[in-house]
């Protein structure tokens, strides 16, 4: 007995030098932070228990219960209704074409002033519309930027055609006079330009500055000078390609003197 009170009582035994706490760090505040979360809990199912409602809420329950509920023979009105002849259910006017649900109470909660709504419709409106003229606005910029690249093009086609019916005239005009044996054209660019000599342009330079040059005129100028020459002097039509025998075949079988005429 007295050994086994002796063994009980032996501190420095295995029994009491082998046993280990727990010691990994940390877990004194975890346990803490799980303690102080239930308690918040507790505590809030408490205060969603105590809770008082407030005036808006209970006017707002007040009002729900009392629109779900049909008017009674207690109400004044509805009383009223019934003794000139209405039902429950019935369509109000002489003729039954009224409405039969109440009118919707639409209660304000918010705290703007009367006509704000209106304001801000009229003001997502005017937004709107000055979105719409903005993108109308841009459409017809874009619109007219294209028509100007279209009548520039149109335009650049043009020239190339001028300049290329003023080419095939010089070359024409040419071929025709140097079969007539004409060596020196009436204006020099009444013929394609050829590669000139030194001398014949250093004549040039020397010429009178206020003397008249063929750059004064436009190609279309140009073309209409000389295809008015052709038609003239050789009877020669550039878009028809033919050399007429006489002015009278010219004229009757040449549909014009531009290529307008002859589209």
């Amino acid at each position: 007995m007295k050994l086994n009170m002796a063994e009980d009582d032996d501190y420095m035994s295995d029994v009491f030098i082998n046993v280990q706490e727990d010691i990994r760090p940390g877990l004194p505040m975890l346990r803490q932070i799980r303690e102080a979360r239930r308690k918040e809990e507790k505590q809030q199912e408490a205060n969603l228990k105590n809770r008082q409602k407030s005036l808006k809420e209970e006017e707002q329950e007040r009002r729900d219960v009392g629109l779900k509920n049909a008017l009674g023979c207690e109400n004044k009105g509805f009383a009223l209704l019934q003794k000139m002849g209405y039902k429950s259910g019935q369509a109000l006017g002489k003729s039954g074409d009224g409405i039969v649900e109440p009118i919707p109470l639409n209660v304000k909660t918010g705290k703007s002033g009367l006509g704000h709504e209106a304001l801000l419709k009229r003001k997502a409106e005017e937004k709107l519309e000055s979105y719409r003229r903005k993108i109308h606005m841009k459409n017809q910029a874009e619109e007219k930027a294209a028509e100007q690249f279209r009548m520039r093009l149109k335009s650049k086609q043009d020239e190339m055609k001028l300049e290329g019916d003023l080419r095939r005239s010089q070359r024409a005009c040419q071929q025709l006079d140097t079969q007539k044996n004409i060596q020196v054209p009436r204006e020099a660019w009444y013929w394609l330009r050829l590669e000139e000599t030194e001398e014949e342009e250093e004549e040039e330079k020397e010429q009178d500055e206020d003397e008249y040059t063929s750059e004064d005129l436009s190609v279309l100028e140009k073309l209409q000078i000389l295809t008015s020459y052709l038609r003239e002097e050789h009877l020669y039509c550039i878009w028809c390609g033919t050399a007429y025998e006489d002015k009278e075949d010219l004229s009757s079988n040449c549909p014009g003197p531009t290529s307008a005429d002859h589209d």
